[in-house]
């Protein structure tokens, strides 16, 4: 549109001057209508050039796809003006510092309290143990069901660290031993056996189940 609009202010400019030359009033007219159209194309024209750059500038670039991320996920770039296109450049892996362990530097984990595996009673008596203490009460005997009723009950019973037995709280052979209280389910688990002295099996079961 610009080049129409010069080429009718050419046009205009020669009607102009034929008709001043010859006193022709038509010519007048015409070099008139062909400025007026002349300065409506060329402001046609700016219009088109200034939409034209507008929707360059807003438009993706040839070679960069829209919405492209980089290898860590975050958006990528587009390169700027003067740039080689390419594909996105990677950002730098940033290193992990090693944190140097704390133990046997100063801090060190405080003990924990002792388990009940700590309690279990020494292995039985065979070839490359030791002996059970002589003054260790016998064996309660119970039959097999009366075993397995017991296993099953919570009631508290007490134990003494390196000894085979668990007891009643009022069994004498406690005197001068400190226990450790367990239920007899877990004493049973540990490997402890009833005390023939003061015969736990009996009176647990004469609780759990009166007559």
């Amino acid at each position: 549109m610009i080049v129409a609009s010069i080429l009718l202010i050419l046009v205009a400019v020669v009607l102009l001057v034929a008709g001043l030359a010859g006193g022709s009033s038509q010519l007048l007219i015409i070099s008139i209508a062909a400025s007026l159209l002349a300065a409506v194309a060329l402001v046609v024209g700016a219009r088109q050039a200034t939409a034209g750059r507008a929707t360059d500038r807003t438009a993706p670039r040839r070679g960069w796809p829209t919405g492209s991320r980089t290898a860590h996920g975050a958006p990528a770039r587009e390169p700027s003006e003067g740039t080689a296109y390419g594909p996105p450049a990677q950002e730098p892996d940033i290193p992990v510092q090693h944190v140097p362990p704390t133990v046997g530097y100063g801090w060190r984990q405080p003990p924990e309290p002792p388990s009940g595996s700590d309690l279990r009673p020494r292995p039985a008596p065979g070839p490359g143990t030791d002996e059970v203490p002589v003054d260790e009460p016998d064996i309660q005997q119970v039959g097999a069901e009366e075993a397995a009723l017991v296993a099953q009950l919570s009631t508290p019973v007490h134990v003494v660290q390196g000894r085979p037995r668990y007891h009643l709280a009022t069994c004498p052979h406690l005197l001068d031993r400190p226990p450790s209280r367990m239920p007899v389910a877990e004493a049973v688990e540990f490997g402890f056996t009833p005390c023939a002295r003061c015969a736990p099996v009996s009176a647990l079961l004469a609780d759990a189940w009166p007559s």
